[in-house]
């Protein structure tokens, strides 16, 4: 088989062979410098791209070794900088946060990117807002790669002007979001020639990504801006790029628009699904009527990166702080934890019963250009380590040493804990403790309260009154048609029943994959668990019970943009699996909040080609019509 040759930009190749776009992982350095006052110069800028030089063993190049994965920095916007550079051009810019900045990829054909630009323009002053000017980001290509050079996009950046009626600076960003959404999605939906020339790196009042598919070397060179000294911010996030098992491109490089991530986020198909589940019904205040322009809620492709990034770019627009955003996604320990403080274990039940967990390896360094840090996934399973010196300065990457630093001007270093979140805000500025956070965001509403007058438990049903007993006078025949075999029964659910172990084995497998074998098999033997590929170590669920939860909530999603006390009325499961005698606790529930639908997954085979269609069909019409009728949970038997 042939090695997949490099797409166009933001298109991967098409399926082939053992390769699948779907199986995207990466691996990579992260890190950011940030001054604690907030005071902006250009060393902040010079520091982060050592930062991100030091890490260059991190990121990966292919064949062409001038082609680096991806590498990319976040700052913020330097105002007088653009101000001058639009003034060669008679272009006057308006106030600071009254104006914001797009950086764009577009196609090196003028005629194929006059078309793209209209488009943007066009959605721009449909939206209200004003086309201020664009300015061609000075590059120098030599500092690329032959591979990365032959899908090389022209970088652009354009200059948007706060329209009539948007007050303040968030509800501009809210706006340019909107922006952003609508001419992606109209792109897309007109199959536009050369469509992945175009992707939006950012469009913001307040911060700026400069990215591609570089070496982390060659950052200042090919962008002449980060070389410039009348460039200057207060903070820079940095990434450089380890695609363990992708197709780098140049979209896919962070940081992207709020956050870099080092890791990898194992439930990503999951999650994507739930969060376009939830798009029909999704409303908001802060979006009002704009909130349609907003669909998909996530990329329904891409990298884990991105979608975390769009799913986190979602909740902080939608009206909650970023760390409140962050601690939703990606939540610390709190099942097992007797020792958390009430309060704080409540806000995290009440906000399982909304958003499922990010889950995976993660470090993930985050900013809205005005507070930036850094948090790591409960287990702690990607590093992340940060010292302060007496000059106010904040480093933080994916390992230590990659700022030399005189030791007599350390203040304080360290490593951040499982779970545990590293925040600088540049306008208070001052670093905020971990508690501090947590402690305010888990008792600005009475979480703990809805969770005790809303959550169910299943335990606490009313037992029922009629249900199938385990037959164990059949059980031999049921094992042999399930596909039990000795060794499953001797090795796996002995020791597990007997000594409620783990059952382990050192002689490997050669049982073959279940779509092969002429036996029939378990219906969980055609599936396999997703796994990181690097730095992630096998994990035991009993001795680890600490960051480990088989724990659900099942019943009526609300809205995500709000929070009320409806919210966390859910039925809470131990486990996701149920007995007969839990089964029929659940089908006799009838009350308002709780009521279940039985749907019978048995069907007749006629000609065996249509049945089986027509069957699963009917199925999700039964399953639609319930929905329809109010039933929280729907049940597939096949008695």
């Amino acid at each position: 088989m042939e090695i997949p040759s490099y797409g166009k930009l933001g298109q991967l190749p098409a399926a082939e062979g053992l390769y699948s776009p779907e199986q995207e992982h990466d691996a990579c350095g992260v890190g950011f410098v940030a001054h604690i006052k907030g005071i902006k110069s250009h060393s902040i800028i010079e520091k982060a791209v050592d930062v991100l030089k030091n890490l260059a063993h991190r990121g990966a190049t292919g064949s062409d070794p001038e082609t680096g994965d991806g590498a990319g920095i976040l700052i913020q916007i330097p105002d007088a900088f653009y101000r001058e550079q639009l003034a060669l051009d008679k272009i006057v810019l308006p106030p600071v946060g009254e104006y914001g900045v797009g950086m764009l990829f577009l196609p090196t054909d003028a005629e194929e990117r006059a078309i793209y630009e209209s488009i943007v323009e066009g959605v721009i002053r449909e939206e209200g807002q004003t086309v201020i000017g664009w300015r061609d980001v000075p590059v120098d290509s030599r500092n690329v790669g032959r591979l990365a050079r032959s899908v090389e996009p022209a970088v652009r950046q354009i200059f948007v002007g706060r329209g009539e009626g948007v007050n303040d600076e968030i509800a501009f960003e809210r706006k340019l979001f909107v922006i952003r959404r609508v001419f992606q999605n109209r792109v897309s939906e007109l199959q536009m020639p050369q469509e992945g020339y175009f992707y939006v790196s950012s469009l913001s009042c307040s911060t700026v990504v400069y990215k591609g598919l570089l070496l982390a070397e060659k950052m200042d060179l090919y962008f002449s801006d980060l070389g410039d000294t009348r460039v200057v911010t207060a903070l820079a996030l940095v990434h450089q790029r380890f695609s363990t098992n992708t197709f780098p491109t140049w979209d896919l490089a962070h940081p992207f628009r709020y956050l870099a991530h080092n890791g990898e986020i194992n439930t990503l198909r999951g999650n994507r699904n739930w969060m376009l589940a939830r798009q029909h019904k999704v409303s908001s205040e802060l979006f009002g009527d704009d909130v349609k322009k907003i669909i998909p809620l996530v990329n329904k492709s891409g990298s884990d990166s991105a979608t975390l990034d769009n799913a986190l770019e979602l909740l902080v627009l939608g009206g909650r702080s970023m760390v409140h955003s962050l601690m939703m996604l990606i939540p610390e320990a709190w099942g097992s934890d007797d020792m958390m403080d009430p309060d704080r274990r409540a806000f995290y039940e009440y906000h399982a019963c909304q958003m499922e967990p990010w889950d995976g390896p993660a470090a993930v360094a985050f900013t809205d250009g005005k507070q930036i840090g850094a948090l790591l996934d409960r287990n702690g399973l990607r590093p992340a380590r940060y010292l302060i010196t007496d000059d106010d300065l904040v480093v933080l990457a994916s390992e230590t040493g990659v700022y030399q630093v005189d030791p007599e001007h350390v203040v304080a270093k360290g490593r951040l804990q499982p779970g545990k979140i590293l925040l600088i805000d540049t306008v208070q500025g001052r670093i905020i403790s971990d508690d501090e956070l947590k402690n305010e965001i888990c008792t600005q509403k009475p979480y703990r309260q809805w969770v005790n007058d809303n959550r169910a438990l299943l335990s606490d049903l009313p037992e029922p009154t009629d249900y199938h007993e385990p037959d164990h006078a059949t059980i031999l025949i049921r094992q042999q048609i399930f596909g039990y075999t000795l060794e499953d029964l001797k090795l796996i659910l002995l020791p597990m029943a007997v000594g409620g172990e783990q059952p382990l084995g050192s002689m490997g497998t050669d049982t073959p994959l279940a779509v092969l074998s002429r036996r029939p098999q378990l219906l969980y033997s055609y599936f396999k668990q997703l796994f990181a590929q690097v730095t992630n170590p096998p994990i035991d669920p009993i001795r680890e019970e600490l960051v480990m939860s088989l724990v659900d909530y099942i019943g009526k999603d609300g809205n995500l943009f709000d929070e009320t006390e409806l919210h966390a009325r859910q039925l809470k499961l131990e486990s996701p699996i149920l007995t007969n005698k839990d089964l029929a606790k659940l089908r006799q529930i009838n009350k308002e909040s709780f009521s279940a639908k039985t749907i019978s997954m048995l069907f007749t085979p006629k000609d065996g080609k249509t049945d089986l269609k027509d069957a699963l069909e009917r199925i999700c019409a039964e399953a639609e019509q319930s929905i329809n009728d109010g039933y929280s949970f729907i049940i597939l038997s096949d008695r």
